[in-house]
């Protein structure tokens, strides 16, 4: 097997996982920011919930909930992984990662980037309409933080 052909093994195995098996699927009570996206492409919609630290700056848990695509559940899954604990300031850092990569403007095995296990969405951005599944719980979640009104949406 090739590289390339275990990189898409590899792909296809850990989104099925976290479709099946999503982690942190739950609405956080008493959760400090709040938000909303749906991606009328795909009928991706989700909620995320988030809890900021006492002090603001750090991510003291995160769920979501909602239906949609495998890509869509499986990167919600890993992005809640991937921000609890974590400063804010690193998250927003992680975001803009994240975004870059999918976009095909961020080389992971190239660039300097905080994306660990995120890479493995690296190839994404080959299908435009897989991005907009893959970044949905991302761009709800970087507007939660900002505290930005109504529903997100990936058009």
């Amino acid at each position: 097997m090739t590289t390339n052909e275990n990189m898409k093994e590899l792909y296809q195995s850990v989104i099925l996982d976290h479709n099946k098996n999503p982690k942190n699927f739950k609405k956080i009570e008493g959760h400090t920011h709040k938000q909303e996206g749906f991606n009328p492409v795909c009928g991706d919609h989700l909620h995320i919930y988030i809890k900021l630290s006492d002090d603001k700056a750090t991510v003291e848990d995160v769920g979501f909930i909602g239906e949609g695509c495998a890509i869509s559940k499986a990167s919600a899954s890993m992005m809640t992984q991937a921000i609890k604990g974590r400063p804010v300031q690193e998250v927003k850092d992680l975001y803009k990662d994240f975004h870059k990569l999918l976009t095909g403007k961020l080389d992971p095995e190239n660039d300097e980037n905080s994306l660990g296990k995120l890479q493995i969405f690296s190839g994404i951005w080959k299908y435009p309409a897989r991005v907009k599944c893959a970044t949905l719980s991302w761009h709800t979640m970087a507007a939660a933080l900002d505290g930005e009104a109504g529903i997100i949406k990936t058009e």
